[in-house]
């Protein structure tokens, strides 16, 4: 009778053992979501539009919480992430700017983080940017700016976000100058400095110009003009406004401009990438990288998408670890010219 009793115990035992070894990872577990803006910017709103969806595509069907951790335009989110945070799959940022490698490239110090060796999830859409400029500010065309005895004041967040790129990428290659004006907490407070009358412009993606207020109500009382956009050809939504690359043939720019453009507009192919710190195990980097293609291919999540007008061109996790090592493998010449443009 004991050896049976005995028996009986261990088959439990083993039972309960195997059971909890085939429970998923995720199960009853949070995933903290970082997203390096201000709530309300669209890296916020597309970060928490994914993850509403994304649980229910992880077996085990974790919870998500959204924390905003704005700073240096997405450097203080990303230097966490990559230095703070234990690699188990269980933080990650939601959406973050992808221009941020070029503070690697041109070696600042408050980087602390090293942009091809975070591992990559996905991103929901490819976005080209454009500039727009007050309507009511004696800059109307490119031209303008280039003859103007005073730069037009455009809003910044940090030093390599679109905000402060383009323009600094369109007077070292057509000769139109800028004052940038950083410090700005997110996007919003740019917009709102442009509406006091502190400055003229702001450089920023496609999407999100034509994806929210206030820029419905701007389009339509005319409060702002497009100067420029950064596509191999004119968005539909956009057939006035001429391409850096037009504007770069019109002003005969460099063949080492033009690899220089090459580099800077190469994160309009990241678009908004979600991303985890080094080092997640590879089981687990591969649930995420599962869940969030299910999320993008979710009939509901699209119906969402739609309806809020944003740009939609999914990008997988291992394109996204392929433009990360190669935007990261610069020629000298390539990293010089961008020193100088971006003020190193």
């Amino acid at each position: 009778m004991k050896i049976f009793i005995a028996l009986v115990l261990c088959l439990l035992l083993w039972s309960v053992s195997a059971a909890h070894a085939q429970a998923p990872f995720y199960q009853g577990k949070t995933i903290r979501v970082i997203v390096g803006t201000p709530p309300g910017n669209l890296y916020d709103l597309w970060a928490r539009l994914i993850v509403a969806h994304m649980g229910k595509h992880i077996p085990g069907n974790p919870e998500f919480i959204v924390q905003n951790m704005p700073g240096a335009g997405h450097v203080v989110a990303a230097n966490h992430l990559y230095s703070m945070v234990k690699p188990d799959g269980l933080t990650i940022i939601g959406s973050i700017i992808p221009s941020l490698y070029l503070n690697q490239l041109v070696g600042r110090s408050e980087i602390q983080f090293d942009w091809a060796k975070f591992t990559w999830i996905g991103s929901p859409a490819r976005g080209e940017s454009q500039m727009y400029m007050r309507a009511d500010s004696p800059y109307k065309t490119i031209e303008d700016v280039r003859t103007a005895k005073e730069p037009p004041k455009c809003g910044a967040t940090g030093v390599t976000g679109p905000d402060s790129y383009l323009p600094k990428l369109l007077q070292d290659t057509v000769g139109a100058k800028f004052n940038i004006v950083t410090g700005y907490p997110g996007g919003t407070d740019i917009d709102l400095g442009v509406e006091r009358g502190e400055i003229h412009c702001r450089a920023f993606t496609i999407e999100a110009f034509f994806g929210r207020e206030p820029y419905h109500t701007w389009r339509k009382t005319g409060f702002v003009r497009n100067l420029f956009q950064t596509g191999q050809k004119r968005d539909r939504r956009l057939p006035d406004t001429p391409t850096v690359f037009e504007l770069m043939d019109q002003y005969k720019t460099t063949e080492t401009g033009r690899r220089l453009a090459a580099v800077l507009v190469t994160a309009d192919s990241m678009g908004r990438p979600m991303l985890g710190p080094p080092g997640v195990p590879a089981d687990r980097l591969k649930v995420l990288r599962e869940a969030y293609a299910k999320t993008m291919n979710d009939p509901q999540l699209q119906e969402e998408v739609k309806k809020r007008n944003y740009e939609f061109d999914p990008v997988g996790g291992d394109d996204l670890e392929k433009l990360a090592k190669e935007v990261t493998t610069q020629p000298p010449e390539i990293i010089e010219r961008l020193k100088k443009v971006l003020g190193n």
